[in-house]
């Protein structure tokens, strides 16, 4: 077996060869801490995760044997890059039920999950230096897949209303070529924009050159109050709705899709998904397509935001009870998670060893925003857990909060 030789190896450094972008790209934090709280004595609310009881796993192997039956070698053969047409012809339907759009078939685009969204948009809009504005704070991979592109991020303060007007117009003067929203239960605050709060980004947005997109993979798992439009994804020329099929059916098949009328945006993005995959997993495809068609998917989530409405409750009762009083913590309408913000000078990227060593898992909010800094946030997912489990966890880290204080 030859062994390179140590003087050699050192000479051939592999970060002489990396790119820019790559280097200036942070890791995820939240896969780093996955693996420590996988720990089955950690109580985590780290991970993003949909509760697996609420994965029609039954109804899915029917699915798989149907397809196999009925469409053979085409389910395993290559296919269409922008999908397969049955499926994005459903995604269409299902908006326009919903929201009275007229979207059609060639209007969606099939993606890996929603996490390659938002890779083919910094591929297709993005230069070093071009202005991408986002929410203060915003999602930790929309960060990190924007990051590879060495983009200069505009930070808008996400309040309890919607985006912060003035420092919207700040940014939109500074220069940007898209703005990058989660309107509805955003990760990582569970906030979610209100109907004015809405009205006066649209307004905001009406004049600008620039691509909005509106990332909403938790819409559908609102558990209280009413549905509100969409800011700019359905009605700006260059909008663009991000939606996904990992919260509403398996997250494993890693289904996503992009609706938009810009026929020109969307060819762009399908040839850079042309040049990174070819096309989303086609068997994979017609499995979830087999599963809408002889299902009822509304019946499902009932269910899971049933689910969703008791774990947030328990979560935010054992908060109120175990938390110091100067904690405060958002309390969410619909998805996945809450953020707790602890008085100001305690780091939560610090406390997170010492909740560990408690038995207790979460993220602490400083990768969530574009810009470096020490914050005194976090996020807690809710629906991983039960009810009990969450009281528990809660408790110990009622514990760490309090001693840090």
């Amino acid at each position: 077996m030859n062994t390179m030789d140590t003087t050699l190896a050192q000479n051939f450094a592999i970060d002489d060869l990396l790119s820019d972008g790559i280097k200036s790209t942070p890791p995820s934090f939240v896969r780093a801490i996955l693996k420590a709280a996988s720990d089955p004595n950690v109580t985590s609310f780290a991970g993003g995760l949909p509760n697996p009881i609420s994965f029609p796993q039954e109804k899915l192997m029917e699915s798989m044997q149907r397809v196999v039956a009925q469409h053979g070698a085409t389910a395993f053969q290559y296919s269409a890059t922008a999908g397969v047409d049955e499926l994005r012809e459903w995604v269409a339907n299902r908006y326009n039920q919903r929201f009275g759009t007229d979207y059609v078939t060639e209007d969606v685009l099939i993606t890996t999950g929603s996490q390659q969204i938002l890779d083919l948009l910094g591929k297709v809009l993005l230069d070093k230096g071009d202005g991408v504005i986002v929410e203060k704070p915003t999602y930790l991979a929309a960060i990190q897949a924007f990051a590879l592109h060495q983009p200069v991020f505009r930070e808008v303060e996400l309040t309890n209303e919607g985006l912060n007007i003035a420092e919207l117009k700040n940014a939109l003067s500074a220069g940007a070529k898209m703005i990058y929203l989660i309107p509805n239960f955003q990760n990582p605050t569970g906030l979610t924009y209100s109907a004015e709060g809405r009205e006066a980004v649209r307004e905001v947005l009406a004049d600008q050159n620039i691509v909005v997109v509106e990332d909403d993979p938790y819409g559908e798992l609102r558990f209280e109050g009413a549905s509100l439009p969409y800011i700019g994804g359905t009605n700006h020329p260059h909008g663009l709705i991000m939606g996904s099929f990992s919260k509403t059916v398996t997250p494993g098949m890693r289904m996503g899709y992009i609706l938009t009328k810009d026929h020109e945006l969307l060819r762009n993005l399908s040839i850079a998904k042309e040049a990174a995959d070819l096309h989303t997993n086609v068997f994979s495809q017609f499995v979830i397509l087999d599963y809408l068609k002889h299902n009822d998917l509304d019946e499902h989530l009932v269910k899971i935001r049933d689910l969703y409405r008791s774990q947030a409750q328990a979560m935010t009762d054992a908060m109120a009870e175990f938390f110091p009083a100067e904690v405060s913590f958002t309390k969410p309408e619909g998805g996945m998670f809450l953020w707790a913000t602890l008085p100001e000078g305690i780091s939560t990227m610090e406390l997170f060893p010492k909740a560990l060593e408690r038995g207790v898992a979460f993220v602490p909010g400083d990768p969530f925003y574009a810009e470096p800094a020490v914050h005194s946030t976090m996020r807690l997912n809710f629906t991983n857990a039960d009810e009990q489990t969450i009281r528990d966890g809660i408790k110990k880290l009622g514990e760490v909060i309090a001693e840090a204080l």
